[in-house]
Order: C-alpha cells, then sequence, then structure tokens
C-alpha cells in the first residue's frame, strides 16, 4: 500500500471512490450478520464513508481504521460531532460516544488498541490493496478482531483491462485468504451497472463470513 498515493488522493479531494450514500449492499445485507443492536462493527479503511452514519443511526457501535487524518476530519464534522484526539505514537484515535476511528497504518494497530469487536464489515480495504499485500492484510485483520464474523464485498473484473484500485478479487482469491478461518457463503454476485468506472464490465460480490461459533 503506498501511503503517498492515498494521502494524496484525499489532499487533492480525488476521491471518486467516495459515495454520496450509504451502500445498497450493506442495507440489503447487514442483517446476514445477525447482530442485535449495540454491537461493534469494525470497518478497516474506512475513510469518510456514509455507511458509518447508517451504522450509528440504526444503533450500532462504529470502529475504523483509516490513513488519511484528512478523511476522518471530515467523517466528524459531516457527522456533526467534535471528537476527543488522542495521540498513540505515529497515530491517532478520533473518538466520540459511539465511533473509535484509528488514523495511521492499520498494520500498526493491534487487538489490545482496536478491542473487542463483533463483526468486520470490509467494503473498501481488500479491494484497495494490490495483490502483494492482501495476503498480509487478510491475516493481520483476522488476527486482530479476533476472527469476528465479516461482511465483505470484492469486485472480480479482468485485471488486464484496468489498473487498481479497486482491484480486482475473485472467489477463488477469497477463498484462498480466509477458508481456513472461516466458512464462507456468497450471498450475492451482481453486474455491476455500466461496468467498473464504465471501463470494463466486472461483478460486485457480497461474501458473509463466519466461524463455528458465529454460525
Amino acid at each position: 500500500m503506498d501511503a503517498r498515493f492515498w494521502h494524496q488522493r484525499w489532499e487533492k479531494n480525488e476521491i471518486a471512490f467516495h459515495a454520496s450514500e450509504a451502500n445498497p449492499l450493506l442495507l440489503k445485507y447487514f442483517k446476514a450478520l445477525s447482530l442485535a443492536k449495540g454491537r461493534r462493527v469494525f470497518l478497516p479503511l474506512c475513510g469518510k464513508t456514509l455507511d458509518i452514519s447508517w451504522l450509528l443511526s440504526n444503533g450500532y457501535r462504529v470502529a475504523g481504521a483509516e490513513l488519511s487524518q484528512i478523511a476522518i476530519e471530515q467523517l466528524f464534522k459531516e457527522l456533526g460531532v467534535e471528537p476527543k484526539v488522542t495521540e498513540l505514537g505515529e497515530s491517532y484515535h478520533y473518538s466520540e460516544k459511539n465511533i473509535d476511528i484509528f488514523v495511521g497504518d492499520i498494520f500498526d494497530l493491534s487487538s489490545e488498541r482496536l478491542g473487542p469487536v463483533d463483526a468486520v464489515y470490509d467494503r473498501a480495504a481488500l479491494v484497495a490493496l494490490p495483490e502483494d499485500m492482501r495476503p498480509r492484510y487478510t491475516a493481520h485483520l483476522t488476527k486482530i478482531a479476533d476472527h469476528a464474523r465479516q461482511l465483505l464485498i470484492c469486485y472480480a473484473y479482468d485485471q488486464s483491462a484496468m489498473d487498481g484500485p479497486p482491484f480486482s478479487v475473485n472467489n477463488e482469491e477469497v477463498k484462498k485468504h480466509y477458508r481456513d478461518h472461516y466458512d464462507l457463503t456468497l450471498l450475492a454476485s451482481t453486474d455491476v451497472p455500466g461496468g467498473l468506472k464504465g471501463k470494463c464490465a466486472a461483478k460486485e460480490n457480497v461474501w458473509l463470513l463466519q466461524n463455528g461459533s458465529c454460525a
């Protein structure tokens, strides 16, 4: 993950990846996680996604990890709350009622610092990382979230037709990363209307990952 690339995207406001509404796939499939109100959901590489606002408004607690401090300052401004900011070495902890965001390199985030989470919602993290980083990321995420159940959204397309991010992560790769730790269920596979970035045909796949104690 080239940190400079993402910092520059936020500094230049080149954030076409930021959706102007909560993800319809989250709204449709979140219930598959079977979470009671008040449970804590972790969003890796969260940016300032409106999915956070949707989760909070529906009674869930949110934890997130994000590289860009600009993104998180904008997030809290849009939420209309003033966070408490704590410096943690080279990273920062932004917190308010029911929300904790850790700003810095996600690989520096430990399970102790993150705290217990009941589920992971990965819409934008796995597909944001190049192929050589994804094994490290999935192993780290599984560890710090203590094998919490996951709702994972991926794109699958001909990678030779377009550069990422978002990168193509096909079904076989998902299984390779997670089958040793989870039971995997493909909840949906839909065509991306007009193609990904209008350039190439793509599928958007929604996965539910559960371990034995969550099933």
